[in-house]
């Protein structure tokens, strides 16, 4: 390919386990619509990635082996061949070096590839088009593993954070307009969640970025850097395909190649975003003027800050007295968890599969 297009790949295969117990095994969060929009968030991504794909033809989907019917269900019009299918989930490094492989052998090593997590809420898909394609631009032009960097709103200790180093000029200018396009940096380090000092000295630094993990590189890029920082994942990848699979590590493609490489840059961005990781994300996007937010029919007294959601519209939760709380009913099953207390929802899930009498529940 040399029109330097640019070439999506949704990462579709991960649990959502947070999000339980809406999100379950064959139905995790990338197949649900929590934003009201009726589209479940992989179409969304999909939606998204379209116009800059310009068609079906250049769009990739890699997934987990059992997710990958409904990834055919929800997306009819991926191409067959765009599906590569995971035996087994090793986290995104080798997902992120197979779909290298797989696309530089049919496009060729100066295809721009652009890897996009399939469960993320964008608010102006306009600005995140630009975005792409002033990272596009920049992958193209230099040896660059491009990071999108999303502005921090507030101290958040969920997130990894980038810090911006050495500016490296402008990219994605807009034609007979005034826009210079996107300041491109030097990534100076990644840092992993920090604690809530740490966050909040990151946001009035002005010089740190919330790492949104999508990232655009031309193909030959991404896999010298992988043969220099993780040849145990590459190595038996081209030789072997996806029969390598069970040997490989689990690792990130954060932690395998992005705080390693020396070609990282970021683009600081703001389109609206949030990664949607537990409950507490619905309200961010949801709350409005009432005092809970109510996706379920709820009566309440002294009722404030709460969350309710219920896939049956006839069921009706009822409260009183309750603060800061999310109360979820899917089925047979009714989650009530504090909202300060979401991320141990992994936690009740291990006690849950230990058991074998939930194990339909999962």
């Amino acid at each position: 390919m040399s029109d330097h297009s640019l070439v999506p790949v949704i990462l579709a295969g991960g649990k959502g386990e947070r999000f339980w117990p809406l999100s379950r095994k064959h139905r995790p969060k990338q197949f649900l619509s929590l934003d009201g929009s009726g589209r479940s968030l992989l179409q969304g991504t999909a939606d998204r990635l379209l116009a800059i794909a310009g068609g079906w033809q250049k769009v990739w989907v890699i997934t987990a082996s059992h997710l990958a019917d409904g990834v055919r269900e929800q997306l009819p019009d991926l191409p067959e061949g765009n599906l590569l299918i995971e035996p087994e989930g090793r986290d995104t490094a080798p997902a992120v070096a197979w779909s290298t492989l797989e696309i530089s052998r049919r496009y060729g090593k100066d295809a721009v590839l652009g890897f996009f997590p399939s469960d993320h809420w964008i608010a102006d898909v306009e600005i995140f088009q630009a975005t792409l394609t002033a990272a596009t631009h920049l992958a193209a032009q230099k040896a660059a593993i491009v990071t999108l960097g999303i502005a921090p709103t507030f101290p958040s200790t969920g997130y990894g954070y980038i810090q911006q180093g050495e500016p490296m000029g402008y990219y994605g200018a807009v034609p007979a307009t005034d826009h210079p396009g996107f300041l491109a940096y030097r990534v100076d380090r990644f840092t992993e969640k920090p604690d809530r000092l740490t966050a909040n000295q990151f946001l009035a630094s002005g010089n740190f970025s919330w790492n949104s993990g999508m990232f655009v590189f031309r193909a030959g890029v991404a896999l010298d850097e992988l043969l220099t920082y993780a040849p145990e994942i590459i190595g038996p990848l081209e030789a072997k395909g996806v029969s390598a699979y069970p040997a490989l590590p689990k690792k990130s493609i954060d932690y395998a190649l992005m705080e390693k490489t020396q070609q990282a840059y970021v683009l600081p961005v703001s389109f609206g975003w949030d990664d949607l990781g537990d409950w507490n994300a619905i309200e961010r996007l949801l709350k409005g003027d009432n005092p809970n937010v109510e996706l379920a029919r709820h009566v309440g007294i002294d009722t404030h800050g709460a969350l309710f959601y219920a896939t049956d519209k006839d069921d009706l939760i009822v409260t009183i007295g309750l603060e800061d709380t999310v109360i979820v009913r899917d089925g047979k099953i009714t989650l009530i968890v504090k909202k300060d207390r979401t991320q141990e929802i992994k936690h009740v899930l291990q006690e849950i599969q230990a058991n074998p009498q939930f194990k339909d529940l999962l």
